[in-house]
């Protein structure tokens, strides 16, 4: 045995079964599984980071493109909290093999799809990241933009006219809040995991107070949560629904395949678990409900304002006139917004991109090629559109992650019944050696199910389920395979 179990079910490696692998093409410092000694997170720290990453911009905004959709208040919340519950379920399920081996996704990947398949749905996932890392970029960006404003005079038009429809100092913004991320990526994990901890009790206070504030000025909740929507009926609610909610578990897909790289330092598996299923639902419901309730005070605050702006908390708070306001606003939004990008969108890219070539690529690296990639997807046309990411960039991409989710949950708790060799996830000829065509050929499929009803309108119905699709059909096709290759 090259392995010591625990009491508490936690894996490592023996000393001479670490030193045997640490010369393989397949093995760096930053896929290594992590040392008991290490995994040292806690209840507190996965609540915590959960709740700074629920506490962004797109959650807040969440809302309001299923209530430009037709959904009233009460109809969006549910649509949210259903979403969250379901897709909380795979993320607990990936999320033992962190804890019990102390590795992270891309190297627990190589046990369904083998150690060069892993790059498949490794990239997939990147892919994926990179995008969410330029729209939130972006959006720190605009809050930037706002909070320079608030203070240095004519700042929008200091440095010219507009290039590609956004003024230079946009753009300057923008890069500012991208090289922020970028550092705090090479300062490491450590960093990370603070910044999440302060962060998230923080930006529940300031939106707290900006809510109480604004609900004061507004002398009510306003007339929104007083509109009945546009559907009277179940029969018109349901074709709007199913896609939103599909739409709701896409959101988290992409935490639902990564959560290895974070819970691979839990101190338990229950540490790791209370924490997130007490943050993770409850969190995105209030949050979307705050901004509910603030945009519904903010159309009576502020009349001449347009509703679709007033969902957009940069553009509301740059309503206000006085400097000191919009200036704490602005950083209670760049906080936000910096602590859920690291954590959601960078930390899964870079270990992603440093599986495909562990000796070329470190974590640092990787989260730098993830910021490029950013940058290169032009997020600030994904945000054109103000439900545009809901219907087009979530529930798109939802049945990709859904079919790779399919294949590891299959692969982990039915085939393999929790129990990995640790040592050969990272040898090129161990037991997980190559590619396991199998799995494969289960993500293509479900792939495929999902994604079809693209390009044939008939097989429309399956798209809007696309992530419950793939997932479905991965699962199925991946344990049927795997046990014929067993019998």
């Amino acid at each position: 045995m090259e392995t010591i179990q625990h009491p508490d079910g936690r894996v490592e490696l023996k000393t001479e079964a670490l030193e045997s692998i640490q010369s393989s093409p397949l093995y760096n410092e930053d896929l290594a599984p992590v040392p008991i000694e290490k995994r040292n997170w806690t209840t507190y720290n996965y609540a915590a980071l959960w709740i700074s990453m629920a506490h962004c911009i797109p959650t807040y905004m969440m809302a309001s493109g299923l209530i430009s959709a037709g959904m009233n208040w009460w109809q969006a919340l549910i649509t949210i909290l259903l979403g969250n519950i379901i897709v909380l379920l795979p993320i607990l399920l990936n999320s033992h093999p962190g804890t019990k081996y102390g590795i992270p996704f891309p190297v627990f990947a190589r046990a369904s799809y083998g150690t060069i398949g892993s790059n498949l749905p490794a990239i997939m996932r990147a892919i994926v990241a990179c995008g969410w890392f330029g729209i939130q970029a972006w959006i720190g960006g605009q809050a930037i933009q706002t909070f320079f404003a608030s203070f240095i005079p004519n700042w929008q038009t200091l440095l010219g006219d507009k290039i590609g429809g956004h003024y230079p100092t946009e753009w300057l913004s923008f890069l500012i809040f991208w090289a922020m991320n970028i550092a705090i990526i090479y300062k490491g994990m450590d960093l990370l995991r603070f910044v999440e901890n302060w962060a998230a009790p923080y930006v529940l206070v300031m939106t707290t107070l900006l809510l109480a504030w604004i609900l004061y000025q507004a002398g009510g909740i306003g007339f929104l949560l007083h509109e009945p929507g546009k559907f009277q009926t179940f029969g018109e609610f349901f074709p709007v629904f199913i896609p939103s909610l599909t739409a709701m578990i896409g959101f988290w897909a992409t935490l639902s395949l990564n959560m290895p790289d974070f819970t691979r330092f839990g101190k338990s598996q229950r540490e790791q678990a209370v924490g997130q299923v007490v943050a993770l639902p409850t969190t995105m419901v209030v949050f979307a409900a705050m901004g509910i309730l603030i945009t519904s005070a903010a159309v009576v605050v502020f009349p001449e304002m347009k509703h679709e702006d007033a969902w957009d908390p940069v553009k509301l708070v740059g309503q206000f006139s006085q400097p000191v306001v919009v200036a704490i606003s602005m950083f209670t939004i760049v906080v936000a917004t910096l602590s859920v990008n690291i954590a959601a969108n960078v930390v899964s890219p870079a270990n992603d991109f440093a599986n495909a070539f562990p000796k070329l690529i470190s974590f640092r690296t990787g989260g730098l090629i993830t910021g490029i990639i950013g940058i290169l997807m032009q997020p600030w046309k994904l945000l054109a559109e103000p439900s545009g990411y809901i219907f087009s960039w979530l529930l798109g991409y939802s049945g990709g992650l859904g079919s790779i989710a399919g294949v590891m949950i299959a692969d982990y708790w039915l085939v393999r019944n929790k129990n990995l060799n640790l040592g050969d996830l990272y040898r090129t000829k161990g037991e997980y050696a190559g590619w396991n065509w199998r799995a494969v050929a289960a993500t293509l499929l479900g792939c495929l199910f999902a994604w079809i009803g693209l390009i044939y309108e008939p097989l429309k119905i399956l798209y809007d389920y696309a992530w419950f699709v793939g997932f479905g059909v991965s699962f199925v096709v991946h344990w049927i395979l795997m046990k014929f290759r067993a019998n």
